[in-house]
């Protein structure tokens, strides 16, 4: 078995992940290297899931018998947890949505609605990059195109980083939001945030990261990051789908408009007019997610029992070794850095000619689950001009025997395609 430093005794983690065990197509032993897309979940965040349905079930926050006080505090619990988890100045600053994309739509709407200084309008502009994920383009796009503004961004070099050398030219006065992903879904590529958010602070621009793909593998200090919004996703980290995360500073919070309208985010409703609740309430509306959120604070207890500092490290192995073995590998070719210094566990690659749709199903026949397609970053496949990549992610569970079965199975994929 191959012994690299730095790895988790992932011999023990892969005992708490049940779906780990299985044996798929005849009973080959799966091998999950699908990790980017979603995460599979250990039996502490099954188990705290079970225990909420089948003794604490209520609504939360407006009941006064005993479920709906112990499920409200099992809910605000959460909150806490996430505000620990990273480094939250406020647990008042953290809004609970129901996945990422959710949280970047309540910043873009946010904005849109706002009043001066905050305002997106004609003139202003927005700033992305070309390597976002379709989650913080799309909301970008719409609010372009309700309130006139320009929407700019910043392009991508051949290897896979973005390309910043007109910085000052992208960022101007003219700017009012920032938004762009720590860590790219399908490039892997680590984003220098101290620069960009140094330029958007010269301006006066609001940043707002995407750490979807950060949030479950190292960690995450909002406060060290400077930015104004974080937003991440739950069922990446070990959590339940269904809950998200939108982190923002408190004064922001304080003065900016709900995005969506009902129950619970209001103080005072009348037939003419209503007033709001103070965040994070205000952008809370309805019955949210409180077993998603329960099973997101068992997520959180479990990666900090291991240790995000540990897991990062043992990605940063793991990434370094496939990066090795994958160059090994005739006529495959990286999209992205081809380093692992400076990129997360998401590695993506073509293979000669063989569309990556028959890659993954050549590859998925011989229990080996990898994800096809542009991962909903098609610009990036277009700047490369590519029509898809095969992604492999790993997580605090893979191995170096799951790499060495991805390297197997593509030499497979290569004889079966001649």
């Amino acid at each position: 078995m191959t012994q690299l430093p730095g790895l988790l005794d992932t011999e023990a983690i892969r005992k708490d992940f049940p779906v780990l065990d299985r044996l798929v197509h005849d009973g080959k032993k799966l091998v999950y290297l699908d990790n980017a897309a979603t995460s599979q979940k250990p039996r502490q965040v099954l188990d705290a899931l079970s225990e909420y349905y089948e003794r604490y079930n209520a609504n939360v926050h407006r009941g006064v018998h005993v479920l709906a006080e112990e499920a409200t505090a099992l809910y605000e619990g959460a909150r806490d947890k996430v505000a620990a988890f990273i480094n939250a100045p406020s647990r008042d600053e953290v809004i609970f949505t129901k996945n990422a994309s959710e949280s970047l739509n309540l910043v873009a709407n946010m904005l849109g609605w706002a009043d001066e200084p905050y305002r997106v309008d004609h003139e202003t502009e927005i700033v992305i990059t070309e390597m976002e994920h379709h989650s913080n383009i799309v909301p970008w796009q719409l609010l372009a195109q309700r309130t006139g503004a320009k929407l700019k961004w910043f392009g991508l070099t051949d290897d896979g980083r973005l390309d910043l050398s007109n910085i000052d030219e992208i960022i101007t006065e003219k700017t009012k939001i920032v938004s762009f992903v720590l860590v790219s879904n399908i490039l892997g590529t680590v984003n220098p945030v101290e620069t960009i958010i140094r330029r958007a602070q010269e301006v006066g621009a609001l940043v707002c990261i995407d750490a979807s793909q950060a949030a479950p593998h190292m960690p995450l200090d909002v406060q060290a990051l400077q930015a104004d919004f974080v937003a991440f996703t739950g069922h990446k980290m070990c959590g339940p789908t269904g809950i998200g995360v939108l982190w923002g500073r408190q004064e922001l919070l304080e003065d900016l408009p709900p995005f969506l309208g009902g129950g619970e985010m209001i103080e005072t409703v009348s037939m003419h007019s209503s007033t709001y609740a103070p965040a994070p309430h205000k952008f809370e509306a309805g019955t949210p997610p409180i077993a998603q959120a329960v099973g997101l604070g068992a997520a959180i207890d479990y990666l900090q029992s291991i240790g995000m500092d540990n897991i990062l490290a043992h990605e940063h192995a793991l990434t370094e070794y496939a990066v090795q073995r994958l160059a090994e590998v005739p006529d495959l070719r990286i999209i992205g850095p081809t380093t692992a210094e400076d990129r997360g566990a998401a590695i993506s690659f073509t293979l000669g000619d063989i569309h990556p749709h028959d890659v993954g199903q050549v590859l998925d026949e011989q229990g080996i689950a990898v994800r096809v397609g542009h991962h909903c970053a098609r610009p990036v496949c277009l700047r490369y001009g590519i029509p898809a990549t095969t992604r492999a992610s790993f997580y605090l569970y893979s191995t170096p025997a799951e790499i060495d079965a991805l390297v197997e199975g593509l030499e497979h994929v290569r004889n079966f395609f001649g």
